[in-house]
């Protein structure tokens, strides 16, 4: 049972992680679209570092849920 409980937070955990990730990923975007053109360069580096914020954050939930379907 409590390993049922470990499991069920943990995915709970890595989805709320991987979804707070995606919505930065988001906000960087539209921060990049909204840039000034001596901005653009900094806006959109900090674009590609949400995007593998948020690829770390899909590869944790997905080792997360497949060690729980083990």
């Amino acid at each position: 049972m409590f390993l049922i409980k470990s499991q069920t937070r943990a995915q709970a955990i890595a989805l709320m992680e991987w979804r707070e990730a995606a919505e930065l990923v988001s906000s960087r975007w539209q921060t990049y679209l909204e840039a000034e053109p001596e901005g653009r360069a900094f806006a959109f580096a900090s674009y590609l570092s949400a995007l593998d914020a948020e690829e770390a954050a899909a590869t944790g939930m997905s080792a997360v849920v497949s060690q729980a379907a083990a």
